[in-house]
């Protein structure tokens, strides 16, 4: 089964505060509070496996290839073709079974022991990873999750949404995704290709991700700031309307948390 158990989440003032914030924002941007404006495209995800089980996850240890939806996006929604904070958020169809997809957000970052825990405003969309910035539960280690680009035939790459666009037109874009605990060197587990920004929904009309909502049971976000970050995308969500993850967003809503 897809995700944790529905429960009551526990309400203190740094949560409320998140809530009130990333609504009041979320109602003034008519969309979500971080991420406002993106680009979508499809691509596929191929999971190699292992064959002897070394990740201690299902999803990871054996082979797979799955449709994904990605939306390529700018976390601040700065305009023009400011240095922006870049986000990947890739939902992985049927990851956990048939209807059961599996979110991952990535943000820009930088790949060292700090450095992948935060966010980091990039002039060049392929210049460095994308992480997860909290780890995720991997079996019995705790370990951040990243995506590298392949750079291959693209040059420098903007970041405006113009750039995201014609960079998605003129070639496939690959990304190598690993994980690393604090202490051990990054291990690829999949690779992601992403190969057309001709998705058949308008960016204001897709679906809300939520990494903590659609995770695997042995593949989930650890608790730190989990409760912040559960706040802040409910109050996204109910700043725009309220709608459930997984319903489209109305016309100029965008996508993301």
């Amino acid at each position: 089964m897809t995700g944790q158990p529905v429960r009551t989440p526990r309400r203190t003032v740094r949560t409320e505060a998140a809530y009130a914030l990333a609504r009041r924002i979320a109602e003034r941007r008519a969309a979500p509070a971080l991420h406002p404006a993106g680009v979508m495209c499809d691509g596929t995800l191929e999971v190699p496996g292992t064959g002897d089980g070394r990740w201690r996850v299902p999803w990871l240890d054996r082979p797979g290839s799955y449709a994904v939806t990605v939306r390529w996006s700018r976390a601040l929604g700065l305009p023009g073709r400011l240095p922006d904070g870049l986000g990947l958020a890739l939902r992985v169809e049927d990851a956990d079974g048939a209807g059961a997809p599996l979110d991952l957000l990535l943000t820009s970052s930088r790949a060292g022991r700090l450095g992948r825990h935060l966010p980091l405003l990039r002039r060049d969309a392929l210049a460095g990873p994308y992480s997860t910035l909290v780890a995720y539960r991997t079996g019995h280690r705790s370990r951040v999750l990243a995506a590298f680009p392949d750079r291959g035939d693209h040059g420098p790459t903007g970041v405006s949404l113009p750039d995201l666009r014609q960079a998605l037109a003129r070639a496939p874009l690959r990304f190598d995704l690993r994980a690393a605990a604090p202490g051990e060197p990054w291990r690829s587990f999949a690779a992601l290709t992403l190969t057309s920004a001709a998705h058949p929904v308008p960016e204001s009309g897709t679906a809300s991700y939520d990494p903590y909502l659609h995770c695997l049971p042995e593949l989930r976000p650890t608790a730190w700031l989990s409760a912040l970050r559960e706040a802040a995308y409910r109050g996204s969500r109910a700043g725009r309307g309220g709608r459930a993850p997984g319903r489209p967003n109305p016309p100029g809503a965008g996508t993301g948390e």
